[in-house]
């Protein structure tokens, strides 16, 4: 199965496409990885140099890969780290790309905007890309609950608060929905809780709340729901 991952990518570190490749790749995966920037290091430390890859080089990118007659084979597009709000555009177009050539594939985005305790480390645009003009277009979305909350407009810090805002983002589209970190009201102070929600049924992992704080993981939580889902669907 191949996949077209469109995420960062960093030389030092491991976030976006070099944290995941490597993950799906040994899972067995091909993957295609476009990336939305190419930075010295993940934009957590104090400075970083490179650049975000500018739209009209992705859309290239996309073209030469539907010259070669390969988009039939894409099972999924894979979404995280965007750059520029320009480039939600561009994934947009790949997905709609890919489709076209696979009625089957779909889109797992990862819809990456800030976290609890740091805020927004996107621009405003990016989150307003998210909420406002792709979800429709989404099959699965792996937020963390920071970004669930500002997807939907909602303070989930319960179990009701959690099933509102599950439900709302279900009607806007995507029909899985990864929390992949969250803390509640009844979450014990040293766990971490994952949801997975469908239409009709959600369920709740709990998980140990580790003393670290691992850049990319969220990256490889998306791409390992993606590549089960596949593997099971």
């Amino acid at each position: 199965m191949s996949v077209l991952s469109i995420q960062s990518h960093v030389v030092y570190g491991h976030v976006g496409n070099s944290a995941v490749s490597f993950v799906l790749q040994r899972m067995g995966l091909e993957v295609w990885p476009l990336n939305t920037v190419q930075f010295s290091n993940h934009t957590g430390y104090a400075d970083w140099e490179g650049r975000a890859t500018p739209p009209d080089e992705v859309q290239a990118l996309l073209q030469g890969l539907s010259r070669r007659k390969i988009l039939p084979d894409c099972k999924a597009v894979l979404s995280g780290y965007l750059g520029t709000p320009a480039l939600g555009d561009a994934v947009l177009d790949a997905v709609a790309l890919v489709k076209a050539a696979n009625p089957q594939a779909i889109w797992c985005c990862d819809p990456v905007m800030g976290d609890e305790g740091r805020g927004f480390f996107v621009p405003p645009a990016i989150a307003d890309f998210f909420k406002r003009r792709a979800l429709s277009a989404m099959d699965i979305i792996t937020p963390n609950q920071f970004e669930l909350e500002q997807i939907i407009d909602v303070r989930v810090s319960d179990r009701d608060h959690l099933r509102l805002a599950l439900r709302l983002l279900h009607s806007k589209g995507p029909r899985l929905i990864c929390v992949t970190s969250a803390r509640f009201a009844d979450t014990p102070e040293q766990a971490l809780d994952m949801v997975l929600s469908a239409p009709d049924q959600i369920w709740r992992l709990r998980l140990p709340r580790l003393p670290l704080s691992p850049n990319g993981a969220g990256d490889v939580v998306a791409g390992l729901v993606l590549y089960h889902y596949l593997r099971f669907s």
